[in-house]
């Protein structure tokens, strides 16, 4: 059994130290320290009481637990961080760490735990849920990183392309490779000091992701002896990974579109013991295999088997138990995309922090003492992931144009399909694929990065049109007075970088229009259509109702195309988005429409079609719109669609429309034949000054603060709409100091009682135990108050009637355990598996106990109760109880004075019998109590070898 401590392998490094919290205008803050470990506390502390609703909501999806809470909506993300086993990574990865990043990482924790019962008494989200705020664990903002970027790659992708490849045909697997529905993207430029007003470069743009609420990004300053850096943070997540501003060096990132994860066809069988056996290269061998509980508010618990395979964790599909023949498929086979069971999958994937340990954390304390390019440069070398584009600037003039990341070495069939995991030619090679750079073009003086096939093209298949990136390029190598709307350069300012930002010409138009000028035989009215929409300046305005109508004839040549016979094989009633074979959480990289619309260029310019028919399509298309009247400003229709954890929370919230769209520079993604509204767009915009930071601008969408009814909850949402920018204040003397600045709390600070007696993942452990495969389980003291509700739910269930509570009231409950907590002989804990209750566990000294007059008590001997929760109980999660045994018996043996346990289930708890004997306990008599009969049972130091 595992009894060391979860920690035990890490230095106690963690500095006491003050710090200060200024806040600008925007309620942004500005967080001073004497040393970055206290640092590191400050950040955390802030984000746990700006974003306090956020962070537990991003740890529950770590954990995949975010159903109990949210409901049967959040079903389909739960499986899928528990199938790929997204918290067991962050927890591989924490401990690969260098140990002053884990102790950094650490002290970064105690500072959300310490701020997270403050932090969710502020936020109403959490009354709503009916949800407190749990504890967490040092590696927690890694698994924080990975399961906001597992998506990021897109590696659902190869799916749609597989179903492509199946109804269309091999030849048509790329046929709609662009940026899809699914993918996050970037815009983001250079200009050297050539080019701007000051002679220092300019760095600015803004990441694309899906628009959040609270968002994804957080405006901050960290400063300490050792660095002073502004940029936006990942909450949850310490440090400034993305976008920065050191003073010496900024620096800022778009996703490089790379493939780095692959998916493989899997072949298992259920074994006659029940365990689960894998195909590989040389036959079947056994694999890892456990089951796993979501816990569904308002709906029944749903269980999860775990899989995985040399490859990487099973996440499509389920163990057949009619298990295929021993023979292998022949590696030879001239398709080797062969499905033994085409319609029901297995597909593993494979990730590279799952298989290196390594998620690039020790990068991340880097970037904030870089002072140069040269130092910048030499951080982003051990970057993991996401792969992105950088580019960098610094003071002395020096740029850098790079890709970072992490991209494994494998044949190029693995990025375009999934591939048979039993054949070798497939395997993962030693090392990563070299990162390509250039150098800044000094005839231009710009360099510019916005998702296109450039710098990282020999890394991936699918990248944006090239749109944004020429049209970035047009703008900023535009003449003075040459039409550029906003502009005043070159020489270019910062201030001139907000009419880039929200450019809103949309190129991609051109083909449609082309279609639509030469389409044949068209009415009166539809005639009208084409001319106005010809005349059209191609502008995605938010007054232009040119751009509305535009929109509508796009979304109905999307359905006509969709309807037409060469794309019917992937339409309609055979869309693959309606399939049975894959997750629902995939059903937006599986969609035919979003896809036909996100490629309508590419369909509307190929071959796919006959020329005529795209003419019909498009003069019918201009008919049926033409038909209808309604008019109405593209912003009035284009509006932002934010993802809220709990959607209903503000249900009186206008959110705004915007210009722009998915190919404009404002880049704000509606989806073509779906929907005008926008659920991806800019999720925050930033322009570095290399001459005088104080200069630099920034905007998120709503507010800095997360909190409902804060002064700071919505303020930057005009700026943000309107394409403004609010101004980066560096000035202390400008900065409002505030009461949340303390010079008695250190990185080590406990909660407040109060905080901790109402939280049971707040308050002290007595013991805490890492169980390999399983999780940390933390035993904390019953408060029976606080906890009354809780036990009185697991002590009525009919499955705990052995526990002999079954008509219990609450009240009485609550008196039992006060009882009990009064008495020095007896004790009772709430067991938390990774800070979530699991557990009720007690404990005696039998000569103080009625059970001491049914046996003869030896010198030793040390008595425990067990009763599992009941989402977790009778079984449903295999060898979840031998684990929760494992913590439970590493307590009790940690004191050298106890030297056997004493159990006494039901007689009649035939389940909970064979479950000690498994164990190591051994049966003894039958006892006479007043509510039962009982059967002791015993476990002794010598069983488990520690005698």
């Amino acid at each position: 059994m595992t009894t060391a401590d979860v920690d035990s392998e890490r230095p106690n490094t963690r500095a006491a130290g003050d710090f200060e919290v200024f806040r600008d205008d925007c309620g942004i803050p500005h967080l001073k320290a004497g040393g970055a470990l206290a640092l590191a506390h400050a950040q955390g502390h802030n984000a746990a009481l700006d974003r306090a609703w956020q962070l537990e909501t991003e740890r529950h999806r770590v954990l995949g637990t975010t159903a109990a809470y949210l409901g049967a909506e959040a079903v389909d993300w739960d499986r899928f961080a528990r199938r790929a086993r997204l918290a067991d990574t962050a927890r591989r990865c924490y401990e690969r760490l260098a140990p002053e990043t884990a102790a950094w990482v650490g002290a970064y924790v105690d500072g959300v735990n310490a701020g997270l019962a403050e932090g969710a008494a502020r936020a109403p989200e959490f009354a709503a849920a009916g949800l407190a705020p749990g504890r967490w664990e040092p590696w927690t903002p890694l698994g924080v990183w990975l399961s906001t970027h597992i998506l990021f790659a897109g590696f659902p992708t190869k799916l749609w392309r597989e179903e492509v490849a199946r109804r269309l045909g091999d030849g048509r697997a790329t046929l709609f490779a662009t940026d899809g529905p699914g993918t996050s993207g970037s815009n983001g430029w250079l200009l050297t000091g050539a080019r701007t007003t000051t002679g220092a470069p300019v760095i600015a743009g803004d990441p694309h992701r899906f628009i959040e609420d609270p968002g994804v990004y957080q405006q901050i300053r960290l400063a300490c002896p050792e660095f002073d850096v502004v940029g936006l943070a990942v909450p949850g997540v310490p440090g400034i990974a993305h976008f920065g501003h050191a003073g010496g060096v900024a620096w800022a990132i778009t996703n490089a579109m790379a493939d780095y994860q692959d998916l493989y066809r899997e072949q298992l069988r259920r074994t006659a013991d029940g365990g689960v056996e894998a195909l590989g290269p040389d036959g079947w061998y056994a694999v890892h295999a456990h089951t796993e509980t979501v816990e569904v508010a308002g709906g029944e618990p749903e269980t999860v088997e775990v899989v995985e395979t040399d490859r990487g964790p099973v996440i499509i599909g389920d163990v057949r138990d009619d298990a295929p023949g021993d023979e292998a498929p022949d590696a030879a086979s001239p398709d080797l995309h062969d499905d033994p069971s085409p319609d029901l999958p297995v597909i593993s994937l494979r990730y590279p922090p799952r298989v290196t340990g390594d998620l690039g954390f020790d990068v991340l304390p880097a970037l904030l003492r870089a002072r140069t390019v040269a130092d910048l440069d030499t951080a982003l070398d051990g970057w993991v992931e996401p792969v992105n584009v950088v580019l960098a600037a610094d003071t002395t003039g020096a740029t850098l144009h790079r890709v970072a990341g992490h991209v494994p070495v494998r044949p190029h069939e693995n990025r375009l399909r999934v591939v048979p995991a039993h054949d070798p030619a497939y395997a993962w090679r030693e090392g990563a694929e070299p990162t390509p750079r250039t150098e800044v073009d000094p005839a231009t003086g710009t360099a510019v990065m916005a998702n296109e096939r450039g710098l990282a093209a020999a890394l991936g298949i699918e990248f944006a049109p090239p749109h944004r990136a020429r049209r970035i390029r047009e703008l900023l190598g535009a003449p003075p007075g040459s039409g550029a709307r906003g502009l005043t350069g070159p020489p270019w300012s910062s201030a001139d970088m907000a009419a880039v930002h929200t450019d809103t010409r949309l190129a991609s138009s051109r083909q449609l229009l082309s279609l639509l000028a030469w389409a044949p035989d068209l009415g009166p009215d539809a005639e009208r259509l084409r001319d106005r929409l010809l005349l059209w300046d191609r502008h995605m305005d938010a007054d232009s109702a040119d751009a509305t109508l535009y929109s509508r004839l796009r979304a109905d040549v999307v359905h006509r195309l969709a309807a037409h016979p060469a794309l019917r094989p992937v339409t309609g009633d055979a869309d693959p988005w309606r399939s049975a074979a894959y997750p629902p959480l995939f059903r937006p990289w599986l969609a035919a429409v979003p896809r036909i619309g996100y490629a309508l260029e590419t369909l509307l310019t190929v071959g796919l079609l006959p020329y005529e028919d795209r003419l019909a399509i498009v003069a019918a298309s201009a008919e049926a719109v033409a038909a209808t009247q309604a008019e109405s400003p593209w912003g009035q229709v284009h509006r932002v669609s934010p993802w809220q954890a709990l959607p209903g929370a503000t249900p009186e919230e206008v959110w705004p429309g915007l210009a722009g769209d998915h190919d404009c520079v404002l880049s704000t993604s509606s989806v073509p034949g779906i929907t005008d509204l926008f659920a991806r767009g800019p999720a925050a915009r930033y322009v570095w000054d290399l001459a005088r930071r104080e200069d630099s601008l920034w905007v998120v969408p709503f507010g800095a603060s997360g909190v409902p009814g804060s002064a700071h909850h919505r303020d930057q949402s005009e700026l943000w709409a309107s394409g403004r920018l609010a101004p980066v204040t560096t000035d202390w003397n400008l900065l409002h100091r505030t009461e949340e600045s303390t010079t008695t709390m250190t990185t080590t600070a406990e909660p407040t009682a109060s905080a901790a007696s109402t939280v049971p993942a707040l308050r002290p452990a007595v013991h805490e135990q890492k169980v390999e495969g399983f999780g940390v389980v933390r035993l904390v003291p019953v408060d029976p108050a606080a906890d009354a509700e809780l036990l009185h739910r697991w002590v009525t269930e009919e499955r705990a009637r052995f526990w002999g509570m079954a008509d219990h009231t609450r009240e009485q409950v609550r008196e039992i355990y006060e009882f009990v907590d009064s008495l020095p002989t007896h004790h009772a804990y709430l067991a938390l598996r990774d800070g979530v209750p699991a557990a009720l566990f007690q404990t005696y000294q039998p000569e103080a106990d009625p059970v001491g007059e049914c046996y003869d008590v030896q010198p030793g001997d040390f008595g425990i109760h067990l009763l599992i929760a009941p989402a977790e109980g009778e079984g449903a999660v295999k060898g979840y109880t031998d684990a929760l045994l494992t913590a439970f018996i590493g307590y009790v043996f940690s004191d050298p004075a106890h030297l056997r346990v004493v159990v006494e289930p039901d007689a009649r708890n035939e389940r909970a019998l064979a479950r000690m004997v498994r164990v190591g306990f051994e049966l003894g008599p039958e006892i006479r109590k007043p509510e039962k009969t009982a059967r002791l049972a015993f476990l002794t130091r010598a069983a488990l070898g520690l005698a």
